[in-house]
């Protein structure tokens, strides 16, 4: 007789799952990482909606430092959120997009969302 691993609703049936301390392996620690910083969910946001030049952006969220924008485009970058488009012509034009993986946080953002709307 094979022993059967009782899941939990909501719990994942994996063995990271059961850590007594956070790890920088644990898949949600990964997605927090990627999404950590004030104004980096309203980033992804924006490129939810379609590329976007550092100027578009720059426009749609208004409030938002230079310093800010080019961090959190830098770090969404480095997790492999995003990717830069280097468009020829005069001047230079830079394009950002999301990868495949960064489209897959518009369904976590839209639960982060509903979580929040609930409480």
């Amino acid at each position: 007789m094979t022993h059967q691993t009782l899941s939990h609703p909501g719990l994942p049936d994996d063995p990271r799952a059961n850590a007594a301390e956070p790890t920088p392996s644990c898949p949600v620690e990964i997605t927090l990482h990627a999404l950590r910083g004030r104004w980096t969910t309203l980033v992804v946001r924006e490129l939810l909606r379609g590329d976007r030049s550092y100027s578009e952006l720059r426009l749609a969220l208004p409030a938002l430092s230079d310093k800010v924008l080019a961090d959190r485009l830098a770090h969404l970058a480095e997790a492999g959120v995003l990717e830069r488009e280097r468009r020829a012509g005069w001047p230079p034009r830079t394009l950002y997009k999301l990868t495949p993986q960064g489209r897959r946080l518009g369904p976590v953002l839209q639960a982060l969302w509903d979580w929040g709307a609930e409480v």
